[in-house]
């Protein structure tokens, strides 16, 4: 590997590796359904030749609503992402809310992820940092791209280099998220791998009242659009059964949709690289 590239699990990041992906659903619904995603990924993964890591909140603690579905909590969360890991051998990720959760959670997962609105959070940073696992953190839809030098720097601090930058959009007034595909390379510009969350971007944060309105359909068009402009990865939730989904049902791909998008998103990142996968 290149200087800067590192592994999250057996599947390669970096400035120059191949286009890899994160995906899976918002919020752990149950162990079964969160199986029956990741078996559907592995056999995508295999078709397409592209590295899947699965991602899966087991608390998504910054909900629209107070009664909405935030998932099973800390330990069974673990449990069921280990056995997606035992079962596929996917490499797992997810999200840390709060310091004390970066350690038990790094015994299980292979990457952290730093959801966006605490993107800033200093101690949050440093304890996923300490556990010198990667550590993914998406960009505040309130931050400028150029401002992530700060979250690095924060890592850095830790002694941890192993760091990912995810776009996922920025606030454009009252329930509206933008994408400027110019954050992609901006990003890039601070030595690490840069991923575009595809489905968050779709999002209309709170505009169904009580929950986030969304366009779906939308983010595939983001996507390709992402790769052309550089983006090393994508970030994808996806479901068997989307508008069954209990977070973020507007915006989530189904699954049935990811071969085909990845399969053309894997051609666009070769032709913009000029090189194929391995």
């Amino acid at each position: 590997m290149s200087k800067g590239d590192f592994k999250i699990g057996e599947v390669k990041v970096g400035l120059d590796t191949r286009l890899f992906v994160m995906a899976g659903p918002c919020v752990i619904e149950s162990e079964t359904s969160c199986l029956t995603i990741a078996d559907r990924l592995v056999e995508i993964a295999d078709r397409t030749n592209v590295p899947i890591v699965f991602k899966a909140s087991f608390d998504k603690a910054n909900r629209t609503s107070i009664s909405s579905f935030r998932g099973p909590g800390l330990q069974e969360g673990l449990k069921t992402l280990a056995a997606v890991r035992r079962r596929t051998g996917l490499p797992v990720m997810t999200d840390v809310h709060e310091p004390g959760q970066a350690a038990p959670v790094s015994e299980v997962v292979d990457c952290l992820q730093v959801p966006a609105f605490l993107c800033r959070q200093t101690d949050l940073l440093c304890a996923c940092a300490q556990t010198h696992k990667p550590v993914s953190v998406k960009k505040g839809q309130f931050l400028s791209p150029n401002e992530m030098k700060n979250v690095v720097e924060k890592i850095r601090a830790c002694n941890n280099e192993k760091i990912i930058l995810t776009e996922r959009g920025t606030f454009f007034g009252y329930n509206r998220l933008v994408n400027d595909m110019t954050a992609i390379e901006t990003m890039k510009q601070l030595g690490y791998p840069v991923v575009f969350d595809a489905t968050h971007s779709t999002q209309q944060p709170g505009g169904l009242g009580t929950a986030s309105a969304g366009r779906r359909e939308m983010a595939p068009v983001l996507s390709k659009a992402a790769v052309a402009a550089g983006a090393n990865g994508l970030f994808l939730e996806v479901h068997s059964e989307p508008e069954k989904a209990k977070s973020d049902a507007a915006s989530i791909l189904p699954l049935d949709w990811v071969e085909d998008l990845l399969e053309v998103c894997k051609e666009i990142f070769e032709v913009v690289r000029g090189t194929e996968a391995d």
